[in-house]
């Protein structure tokens, strides 16, 4: 589903319109990245939780050319999907 297509199907199923909708989404995106960029986490209960984990440097090993560099640590969010909505993908896959 591209962003478009999520607008157009919640414009249609709250009867706002799809450029209100489309400013509340990016809205809630922002903030979603602001929170994530300040450290912190954000918990969506019954969906799931975004959070920020910090990935060490580390070896790597470039197969093509055999040599081997070192990586910058970084932060990187993550995205840890609920025991509800992860049950509801289940039911929906062996349902198909």
């Amino acid at each position: 589903m591209t962003k478009a297509e999520l607008i157009q199907m919640i414009a249609h199923r709250t009867g706002l319109t799809r450029l209100e909708t489309k400013t509340v989404l990016i809205r809630f995106w922002e903030i979603i990245e602001e929170t994530l960029a300040q450290g912190e986490s954000v918990e969506i209960r019954g969906f799931g939780s975004f959070r920020v984990q910090n990935r060490p440097a580390r070896k790597v090993y470039n197969p093509i050319t055999g040599e081997s560099s070192y990586t910058e640590a970084k932060n990187v969010p993550v995205f840890k999907a609920s025991p509800k909505l992860k049950e509801r993908v289940q039911r929906g896959s062996q349902e198909a």
